[in-house]
């Protein structure tokens, strides 16, 4: 038998699909002549093994079986779906009767996977020629809309959207604007257009309807499933994401045994890289995502030379300051990028401002991915595929990242003010006032003596002129 044309190959492929998940029908073509099964000419392959077929090649499935599944899939072919549903809501209240559960399920997943593709089935009545049809549905916020073009007894286009409402806007006025866009860009002369809601706006050319009986109200019916589709498939994706960040924080509450769901948590890093401008960064995350305008980053003032210990103390002493004097909520969890000694200080910071039992802190040791506790000798190992590993990690990282950018910045910042304040008889005072006006070293070097000298006068415009000029002199000189 042949079937068939389809109104594309998507269409096509759709059917397809929907047989190879509720049928197991063969892809081999073999010729599984009686004759040829006895003398056992075939071997059952992949097909069989993963469950897509029934092995008929080896006599593994009858004949008669194997023609019933057939016989199913062409009533779906010819667009009557009913019997199949029969055939599997009938199967399932066998199988739950014989209390074999499993397969009762499998019945119900075949049925509604038949039920979902029957609500975008592209089998229409021959008679209905070109016409629009379109469906909204909508909560507080969002309004779902689905449309159907039909042409020559098909769907040739449908297309589901998500628009956000407008302060009372109601549904006649979103779709009034739906209808004129959506004809516009499928350039549609379709005058005949069907709707769920009525629609009091006169469009130009247009015969606005609300079918309540026949197959016009089917395809209405059609089409206001398939916004349900879509409005439910938005919706879970939206709770999806929400519970993927759920379930990596309840299970770092579970593997840390925190008594609150560490919604904030705050990370800290020292970068002191070759003991030269200690500086330190905060990353916080809420909801286990980074909340980047919640960053700090610490000039270490009360520290000198690379002391890592003490420089810890400092950043987390004046963070945890700062919020308790704003009154601000503190974290559910600070992360210390570091081992026992990193850790301790934090913890003596906490002890300094009375909050040490009101926040659980945890240190990450940079080798072995330990985690410390505080006043615990013995270090938590996490599995090393652990969401809740990995969400530490990312804190720890992002935390060095922004650490390291900011004490590049000021490394680079610095090396361009040193060698102002490396020319004997220049302070800082001097090399502020020539940065604020001429920006950088750079543009000073160009700048004559006479230029400097309107800014900082004539004998330190002298000093800095033959200073920063002194190595263009010496190859002159040579």
């Amino acid at each position: 038998d042949h079937f068939g044309p389809y109104a594309s190959v998507k269409a096509m492929n759709n059917v397809l699909y929907l047989i190879r998940k509720l049928y197991k029908i063969r892809t081999c073509k073999y010729n599984l002549s009686q004759e040829n099964i006895e003398k056992e000419k075939f071997k059952v392959c992949l097909e069989y093994h993963i469950g897509n077929c029934l092995g008929p090649c080896e006599h593994l499935q009858g004949e008669a079986s194997y023609d019933k599944e057939i016989e199913q899939a062409i009533h779906i072919f010819k667009g009557n779906l009913s019997i199949p549903r029969q055939y599997f809501k009938q199967q399932m209240q066998d199988f739950a009767s014989s209390l074999q559960f499993e397969q009762a399920q499998i019945a119900k997943d075949k049925l509604d996977l038949l039920d979902k593709f029957q609500s975008k089935s592209l089998v229409v009545n021959q008679n209905i020629t070109d016409i629009d049809v379109f469906s909204i549905l909508s909560d507080e916020k969002r309004a779902y809309i689905n449309f159907l073009k039909v042409q020559n007894g098909s769907i040739i286009h449908t297309q589901s959207m998500e628009i956000r409402k407008k302060l009372e806007e109601s549904n006649e006025d979103i779709l009034s604007l739906v209808i004129i866009d959506m004809r516009e860009k499928y350039a549609s002369k379709a005058t005949d257009v069907l709707t769920n809601i009525p629609i009091e706006a006169e469009l130009e050319n247009i015969d606005i309807t609300v079918p309540k009986i026949g197959d016009k109200r089917k395809l209405v019916d059609m089409s206001i499933k398939n916004a349900l589709f879509f409005k439910k498939d938005r919706y879970n994706q939206k709770l999806e994401g929400k519970d993927k960040a759920n379930r990596v924080l309840i299970r770092l509450q579970d593997d840390l045994r925190l008594k609150q769901l560490p919604v904030h948590i705050e990370c800290f890093d020292n970068s002191n890289i070759q003991g030269s401008n200690p500086v330190a960064s905060m990353v916080c995350f809420l909801n286990g995502k980074p909340a980047k305008k919640e960053y700090r980053h610490y000039n270490i003032k009360t520290v000198i030379g690379p002391d890592d210990f003490a420089s810890m103390y400092e950043v987390t002493h004046r963070r945890y300051k700062r919020l308790l004097d704003e009154a601000a909520s503190l974290p559910q969890l600070i992360v210390i990028d570091g081992g026992k000694g990193q850790l301790n200080a934090a913890v003596k910071a906490l002890k300094t401002l009375g909050v040490y039992n009101e926040i659980p802190i945890i240190g990450i040791a940079k080798r072995l991915e330990e985690i410390y506790f505080p006043e615990d000798p013995y270090p938590l190992h996490l599995d090393k595929k652990s969401e809740s590993l990995k969400l530490i990690q990312q804190l720890r990282d992002e935390a060095h990242r922004f650490a390291i950018t900011f004490h590049r910045q000021k490394r680079s910042k610095g090396s361009l003010v040193n060698e102002l304040e490396e020319i004997k008889g220049i302070g800082k005072a001097t090399t502020d006032k020539l940065l604020q006006t001429f920006r950088s070293v750079k543009n000073i070097k160009t700048k004559s003596e006479e230029t400097l000298a309107e800014i900082i006068g004539k004998d330190k415009a002298r000093i800095v002129y033959h200073g920063l000029n002194r190595d263009n002199k010496k190859a002159e000189n040579l």
